[in-house]
């Protein structure tokens, strides 16, 4: 706040005004007029634009050739470490599918040999089953066949007491009929016809 102090004679004839901080220029009269650049509080003196130009440019420099170059070290250091963290990580998602590969590989050969071992347990076990079917076929044709040789032979023995029993049945009736021994030798023609008869019916 701009404050002026204002001083009359003693006579009452003259009033003096002064500006703290305002230094009146040298050789003006009263009453003449004073430039109004020169009453103006805030216009800078050359020697201030002087200073605050060198000011500027000392900071410049300082800013240009000591605080940028640590900047850009450290922005390159940042710069240079995200991108070797990318790379590392490329590397390993590169890893990472290789040993994928490498596992689904593996997995699809042992997949294959346990479908090969499978396949052939398999025709193995075909193998002995069928050998096993043969076998048990032969067994049970062999009994089958020594079942229908002792049936025939069971047949012919029932057959031959058959013959003997109906031989001396007939020899008996036509005992008993003719009052006779009837021949044995057409006895045992006629018994063996009906027999025979009998037989292929």
């Amino acid at each position: 706040m701009l404050t002026a102090v204002a001083t009359v004679s003693a006579t009452g004839t003259s009033v003096t005004v002064h500006v703290p901080g305002f230094v009146p220029v040298v050789g003006a009269e009263e009453g003449e007029e004073v430039p109004e650049k020169d009453l103006n509080p805030i216009f800078p003196e050359l020697k201030e634009v002087v200073w605050g130009f060198g000011s500027f440019v000392v900071f410049a420099l300082v800013l240009r050739f000591l605080l940028y170059p640590k900047l850009r070290r450290s922005m390159d250091a940042r710069y240079f470490s995200i991108r070797k963290g990318h790379e590392d990580a490329e590397r390993v998602t590169d890893d990472a599918r290789e040993a994928v590969a490498q596992y689904e590989a593996q997995l699809a050969r042992i997949r294959g040999e346990a479908q090969q071992r499978i396949e052939a347990a398999r025709a193995t076990l075909e193998a002995e089953r069928s050998e096993q079917i043969g076998a048990a076929n032969a067994r049970i044709a062999e009994r089958r066949a020594a079942a229908a040789t002792q049936a025939e032979q069971a047949r012919h023995a029932a057959q031959a007491d058959v013959e003997s029993a109906v031989r001396a049945v007939a020899a008996r009736a036509g005992e008993l009929a003719t009052g006779r021994t009837p021949d044995p030798q057409a006895l045992d023609e006629a018994v063996g016809a009906v027999m025979r008869t009998g037989v292929s019916r």
